[in-house]
């Protein structure tokens, strides 16, 4: 072929890529809406006046910039305010959305929110944690401006049961496509066959005509590993004017590349609408291929292998950011989880972001998606444990539940259909409280037992056969919580039958015969290991497994010696902010990880049970505040009281984590390993050696006489495996730390920086504190600073705070310019070297 002829070929190639490109970016226009906002946060008049609206980007959590206070606030809302907040953004859209449809995406809004285009009302959503959209297309003026404004209503501060946040707290996307389209969540990738040499992948997509006359087009799919075509499949179509199509593919793939919680694989299929051999809609999903199913003997098995559930509850805030929590703030903590083992999240108690769904397909985690902490009946928003009393400032999701609940569950289910990572779907989270006839059938009602250690350990006062004829002479409240849990267990299957639909039953001594649990596939049990086997045994048609848990090593020791049981789901995998029953506390500090995301002793408890990385790890407490004596017959360690690990409920108990005492001050030392045996040293002297074996609660102890210097656990099997604490002199240093030194200049990557103070041998130092502040030169956006403890209430938006455990974090988000940012910490007369961070387009 002569010269001329491949400049012509080269030259047609690059106009028809050219082409193509332009088709398939008019093809669908998904763009980006979060940027160029405007708050306001008042319901009055004053907000037609520009000057008062401040400029923000989504997503916005209004409340966590405020101050904690007692002052119209509630503990179970984390002492911060709620209120009325508006939302305004002006836009202009291009004349490519001329003729096409255009909607607007919400994937959360806390709460009630209104929505208005250019003057014209859209509607509502009264539930904060689920996804919604609005049309948009009839009010839009095409290449002129336009105006959406969004009200949110938060004025009920004590609507929840722990912190929700306020605003538009998710990310909110602009949609525009042409009239015959993929709707919304409009396509549903499921795997029915699965083996190491062949997946069959079904794929059903719905298809809108939206033109005033019939269409015929062609459904092409792609489905691409990375960025390789692994196949495709076309469809002819042929839609009616104003029809919605479900039309069915099947591939069948080769080899596939599977997904699960060690070797996360995704693939993406690419859907195109062709009309008149134009692309006309394109919309990408991605997926995993996997198997997977709950025997009920034997447990759960992922891809054919029997796996353990090892689980934690998650609320959806990320401390100091509130409930908009940027995507690497969940990446760090989410990490910080896996290191310890763990393989599954609940999210606790509501639907999450789909950006968390999607890093939980990204990292390997099995998810549990559940949608409602009440229904008809409220919960009590400042005790948990009795009716609600009517309460404007409490009032919550109840009153909208009997009108809004199959909408939204739909729209969860339908949002979060595609992911692998979700294998159940919830439906509810300890119901049975706000029914009062399940609490008075068992005796748990009418005293404070419902508090009590004996309603979560031990047996219901009345045997089952009196608690059966107290339900049934008991007088039922205006809704059936059977009926109720079997009409959402419906509508969830109504759009997906793949997975097992469960909730997390806090009375099961009734719910198993009430006919609630009949509605479920998977019974969970909320902190209900006692009957774990009373349940297997006499109700041989359900499946059972822990869905809240205390993080004990008893409860693990449960789900080792009862295959039946699939796993569990601790409470809670990090600390949460809210439900406090008093000032200055903001949260519970029940989690593995505090706060700021910091290591707390359990996660090092757990890591030893959840990991077989040969782990040590060693903490300390006087023994006057241990709960440890030593045994006047034996000479052992043994508790001060018979079951006092059952009574310390939620949380670890107090331990130290230095080697700081008063010499000849009696320690109670407690060593946390997966190692069998662990000799313990001071200063190089023996103390002894301890055997797991010889332990029924997983910790090796010892209670010595205090002298400064270095204190040593050593792996008897393995020398090499071993943990030290050392006696820190006085602060003379800071240690400062990043996990991420290059972001990206796009307004969301964010940066952790951490300090820990130290002496001048470099120990940390972790028994007093002192005041750290960053000094942040550059154009970055300050998220904040924490130090993880949850007595901690000053500002988040600050560069500077006290100390905890001697150490602190900074939160720097990128701006959407370039920019060099130095970091440096500085306690009086000491600073810290100085942390670079490279912020590029």
């Amino acid at each position: 072929m002569c010269k001329s002829n491949n400049i012509f070929l080269i030259a047609l190639s690059i106009i028809l890529f050219s082409c193509n490109k332009t088709q398939l970016e008019d093809a669908r226009i998904s763009k980006d809406f979060n940027f160029d906002w405007k708050f306001y946060l008042e319901d009055t008049d004053r907000q037609k006046k520009d000057t008062i609206w401040k400029g923000v980007r989504l997503p916005h959590d209004w409340s966590v910039e405020h101050s904690f206070t007692q002052e119209n606030t509630s503990g179970a809302t984390a002492f911060l305010p709620g209120g009325i907040g508006w939302y305004k953004k002006e836009f202009t859209l291009s004349e490519k959305a001329e003729n096409k449809i255009t909607w607007i995406e919400f994937d959360g809004v806390y709460t009630n929110s209104e929505v208005w285009i250019n003057g014209n009302y859209l509607g509502k959503r009264p539930y904060g944690y689920i996804p919604f959209k609005y049309d948009l297309t009839k009010f839009l003026n095409v290449g002129k401006i336009n105006e959406i404004k969004v009200k949110v209503d938060r004025s009920a501060y004590i609507d929840c049961r722990w912190y929700p946040g306020s605003g538009i707290y998710r990310d909110v996307k602009l949609v525009t496509v042409n009239k015959l389209h993929i709707p919304q969540w409009g396509t549903f990738i499921t795997t029915p066959k699965v083996s190491k040499k062949e997946a069959t992948v079904s794929i059903k997509t719905d298809i809108k005509n939206q033109y005033k006359d019939e269409k015929e087009a062609v459904l092409k799919t792609t489905i691409y590993y990375e960025d390789s075509i692994i196949s495709s499949m076309e469809s002819r179509i042929k839609l009616a004017s104003n029809a919605l199509k479900n039309e069915s593919q099947e591939i069948i793939i080769q080899n596939p590349k599977i997904w699960d919680i060690v070797h996360p694989n995704q693939y993406k299929a690419i859907s195109e609408i062709i009309l008149n051999d134009e692309i006309i809609d394109q919309k990408e999903t991605k997926f995993g291929i996997r198997s997977f199913s709950f025997d009920r003997d034997k447990g759960f098995f992922l891809n054919g292998k029997n796996t353990l559930i090892k689980g934690v509850c998650l609320h959806h805030d990320g401390g100091l950011v509130g409930a908009s929590v940027p995507l690497g703030v969940w990446k760090r903590r989410l990490k910080v989880l896996k290191e310890a083992g763990v393989n599954a999240i609940r999210t606790a108690h509501n639907p999450p972001s789909k950006a968390f769904l999607d890093l939980c397909d990204d990292m390997g985690f099995l998810v549990q998606d559940e949608a409602f902490d009440e229904w008809n009946n409220p919960k009590d928003k400042k005790h948990n444990y009795n009716q609600q009393a009517a309460n404007p400032l409490a009032s919550g999701y109840t009153e909208h539940f009997t009108e809004w609940s199959e909408r939204d569950l739909k729209s969860m289910v339908l949002r979060d259909r595609n992911h692998p990572s979700i294998i159940m779907w919830s439906i509810g989270n300890e119901i049975e409280w706000t029914y009062p006839e399940y609490g008075q059938a068992t005796g748990y009602w009418g005293s404070n037992k419902v508090g009590d250690v004996n309603y979560y350990y031990d047996a219901p006062p009345f045997p089952i056969d009196k608690i059966k004829d107290n339900f049934r002479n008991t007088k039922k409240g205006e809704y059936d919580l059977a009926k109720t849990a079997i009409n959402l267990s419906n509508w969830v299957k109504e759009i997906d039958t793949t997975r097992p639909v469960t909730a997390n039953l806090v009375i099961p001594a009734v719910s198993n015969f009430s006919g609630y649990a009949d509605a479920l596939d998977l019974v969970g049990l909320s902190y209900r290991q006692a009957v774990y086997e009373y349940s297997y045994k006499n109700y041989p048609d359900k499946t059972f497994l822990g869905t809240e848990n205390w993080a004990k090593y008893h409860e693990w020791k449960a789900i080792e010696d009862k295959p039946y049981i699939s796993g569990i789901f601790l409470w809670t995998g990090i600390d949460y902010m809210g439900e406090s029953k008093a000032w200055p506390i903001r949260g519970s500090s029940s989690g593995l990880l505090d706060f700021a995301g910091f290591k707390k002793p359990a996660f090092h408890m757990f890591k030893t049970l959840w990991n077989d990385k040969p782990h040590i790890y060693i903490t300390t407490q006087t023994q006057e505040k241990s709960p440890y004596k030593i045994g006047t017959a034996t000479g052992n360690v043994v508790e001060k009281e018979i079951g006092w690990s059952k009574k310390q409920k939620w949380g670890w108990h107090q331990v130290n984590e230095h080697w700081n005492y008063e010499k000849g001050e009696n320690i109670a030392i407690e060593v946390y390993t997966n190692q069998p045996e662990i000799e313990l040293f001071l200063n190089d002297t023996s103390l002894g050696i301890k055997k797991l074996e010889d332990v029924e609660d997983h910790i090796l102890k010892w209670i010595v006489p205090y002298d400064k210097g270095t204190l040593i656990a050593k792996s008897v099997k393995n020398q090499e495996v071993k943990n030290s604490i050392q006696t820190a002199g006085e602060f003379a240093n800071i240690k400062v730390q990043i996990d991420e030194n290059k972001l990206r200049a796009n307004g969301y990557d964010v940066a952790h920086i951490t300090v820990q103070l130290q002496d001048k041998n470099r120990n940390p130092i972790k028994n007093e504190e002192q005041e750290v502040e960053f000094i942040i030169k550059g154009d970055a956006k300050l998220l904040g600073v924490d130090n993880g403890h949850n007595a901690n209430v000053q500002d988040y938006q600050s560069n500077k705070l006290m100390t905890k455990y001697g150490r602190a974090l900074l939160i720097l988000q990128s701006n959407l310019k370039s920019s060099e940012i130095k970091v440096q910490a500085i306690s009086g007369d000491v600073k810290s070297e100085e942390i670079v961070i490279e912020i590029t387009k």
